[in-house]
């Protein structure tokens, strides 16, 4: 049994971070789903721990992880490193959960040529004055860093047709469950059926010929 890889990407302040905290919190009872850690070159935040919402490494070490190929993908964003780990994400996959990466458009495309069979979820703000609102409440960046995320906002949001599903974080509930709605549907799609529960359908076509339809 092997999981499913999840790219999830949206411009700063649409709400992925919470919408991801949400979801395991809600549906992660089984350990079923894996949160990809990534690595970054930026400074902790208020309240982010080391090891458990990134890594946080130095620019020299991360660019030795660079020349080791350790990463799945990395980018710079805001003149900051971040990176995916090749051995973390596998062994969550191979050990059956659905793994998640919260990352950028950049990163997400370098994913998709690695991982072709990996879903995308874009999520969108409802406007834009709405997104700059909650860059400001959200109180954790200068009015400088605020400025050049909205900046780069709309770049970013051009990129949403690159991914297999957008939601639209208006109404948190509703996205969530959304949310929820595509992950619960893609484990139950054919491929996933046959890839997972091969034994029970064996045994339900046990001895049947195409003569007996």
């Amino acid at each position: 049994m092997k999981g499913t890889l999840y790219i999830i990407s949206s411009p700063s302040g649409a709400g992925k971070s919470s919408l991801l905290k949400a979801l395991f919190e809600q549906h992660n009872n089984d350990n079923s789903m894996y949160l990809s850690v990534s690595h970054t070159t930026r400074p902790p935040r208020p309240g982010e721990v080391d090891h458990v919402h990134y890594h946080f490494v130095s620019v020299d070490e991360f660019k030795n992880l660079i020349n080791r190929n350790a990463f799945y993908e990395w980018a710079q964003v805001f003149d900051k490193y971040y990176g995916t780990s090749k051995e973390l994400v596998q062994q969550a996959l191979n050990n059956g959960q659905d793994v998640f990466l919260d990352i950028d458009w950049q990163g997400a495309r370098q994913m998709r040529k690695m991982e072709p069979e990996a879903k995308s979820i874009f999520i969108l703000p409802p406007s834009l004055e709405e997104l700059h609102n909650r860059l400001v409440k959200r109180a954790q960046d200068s009015e400088e860093v605020i400025a050049n995320r909205m900046n780069k906002a709309q770049r970013e949001i051009s990129h949403y047709n690159e991914y297999d599903y957008c939601l639209i974080n208006d109404n948190f509930e509703k996205a969530l469950n959304d949310l929820w709605c595509i992950i619960n549907a893609n484990r139950h799609s054919r491929t996933i059926i046959e890839n997972n529960e091969k034994a029970i359908l064996d045994n339900l076509l046990a001895n049947y010929t195409e003569q007996n339809n």
